[in-house]
């Protein structure tokens, strides 16, 4: 395959250096003559382990060259990788500006240009990018249209400093997105013979991967590192329990808890928060990724509140109350919290839960629900259709796996707010995902 690859800054000259190696006749295309030069001279303009080498070869069997000409780089490939920097503005937002111009570039390039051809984004972009700047600038620079006379892709890259071409031959995922599948396949393709998932997405999708995988990791690194600081002021080696800590694969390093939905709750998870972020405080401790934890969570309440307060309805039926599905523990649930700010708002509520049997609660579950809701037995109802046929709006509170068909099943204009994501779930503007 014949590539342009425009950047030649981080992940540009790892690209180019990685698919030349493959055999790809590879143009680099960048504005700055030094990396143009270096690379032509068998250098390479980063610094990174094999990159250099594999330059050299590049150069020597014919597969990698650079120049500062946009149009030529376009008119000599099949393809363009776009791999140009987003930095930082000053208010935090992303500096566009090289990637527009880029577009503008290749845009004119393609009004020249017979056959068709394809723009593949690798840069790191916000959700909206590629729909929003990328695929009009280059209709409009071009006077084609996206998917018909070319085609646009959007192509993460995975890539850490220090072992990039490591991870250039063994990516985590492959994630595609595209205007026509033309294009997805060719994105595709350019990974062929690497043994990694293959994930086809909407642009917007696409667009956010990079953005979560780049959060959890930082959020990965402050955890560890507020835990660590914490079990030193008790004379506990951090070191030690995080080691404990990855060995469970099954929770701790799993897809579990990584599911958008409602607030947690429960005996333990909101107890064992607090008491952890009092006693850094009992030592002056900033902790501020664990103190801001429960503000969080708290913040997805109000989130459900505001959702339902929208419809502009006062008869709400809450399907599931308990804080996990298959239980009746009422303790710290969310949802209990929210059908009492409810209450506190003047809506009639109906409760239906088939595991809470209010004359079989006990201890503390029984005191807690007795506090919060002490007319909880005029709210609870003998069977979910009679919440239903109260109901104007249904709240799901929790993934009780009866409710799926029972929701599915019904035959009105009911409001349906999702707080759980039930599975199969299809009914169109009346359902409202909290996080989807």
């Amino acid at each position: 395959m014949r590539i342009a690859i425009f950047g030649l800054g981080y992940v540009g000259a790892v690209s180019a250096a990685c698919f030349s190696a493959q055999g790809h006749r590879v143009i680099g295309v960048d504005k700055a003559d030094i990396k143009v030069d270096l690379i032509m001279r068998g250098n390479s303009p980063v610094v990174e382990r094999g990159v250099g080498e594999m330059m050299a070869a590049g150069r020597k069997d014919g597969t990698l060259s650079a120049t500062v000409d946009a149009a030529s780089a376009v008119k000599e490939s099949d393809a363009a990788l776009v791999c140009v920097g987003t930095p930082s503005l000053a208010n935090g937002d992303l500096d566009l500006g090289y990637l527009t111009k880029v577009c503008e570039e290749i845009g004119a390039s393609l009004a020249e240009r017979d056959g068709f051809y394809v723009v593949i984004i690798r840069s790191t972009v916000l959700a909206g990018t590629l729909r929003g700047l990328v695929i009009p600038t280059l209709e409009q620079h071009s006077g084609k249209r996206a998917g018909q006379d070319f085609g646009v892709a959007f192509h993460p890259e995975f890539l850490r400093e220090g072992t990039a071409v490591h991870d250039f031959y063994n990516p985590p995922k492959i994630v595609v997105a595209a205007t026509d599948p033309q294009s997805a396949k060719l994105a595709a393709d350019l990974n062929e013979g690497l043994d990694a998932p293959l994930v086809e997405a909407e642009f917007e999708v696409a667009e956010m991967v990079k953005y979560a995988d780049n959060a959890w990791h930082a959020v990965k690194v402050s955890f560890a590192n507020e835990v660590g600081t914490i079990a030193k002021a008790h004379g506990v080696d951090g070191g030690k329990v995080m080691d404990i800590f990855c060995q469970d694969r099954k929770l701790n390093l799993s897809e579990k808890y990584l599911r958008p939905g409602f607030a947690f709750g429960g005996s333990c998870l909101p107890k064992d928060v607090r008491a952890l972020t009092y006693r850094a405080r009992t030592k002056d401790l900033n902790l501020p990724l664990l103190n801001s934890i429960m503000p969080s969570n708290q913040s997805h309440v109000e989130r459900a509140l505001n959702m339902i307060m929208e419809q502009d309805t006062r008869r709400v039926g809450v399907l599931g109350i308990s804080f996990k599905a298959g239980t009746d523990d009422l303790r710290e649930s969310p949802v209990v919290e929210l059908v009492e700010r409810l209450l506190g708002k003047g809506y009639d509520i109906r409760v239906f839960d088939r595991n809470v049997n209010l004359s079989r609660l006990v201890g503390a579950n029984k005191a807690q629900i007795m506090q919060r809701l002490p007319h909880i037995a005029n709210l609870m109802a003998e069977s979910l259709w009679d919440v239903v046929d109260f109901s104007d709006t249904l709240v799901v509170g929790n993934n009780d796996e009866s409710l799926s068909e029972a929701i599915g099943s019904m035959n009105s204009a009911k409001t349906v707010i999702d707080l759980v994501r039930l599975p199969g779930l299809d009914l169109g503007a009346r359902y409202h995902g909290i996080c989807w």
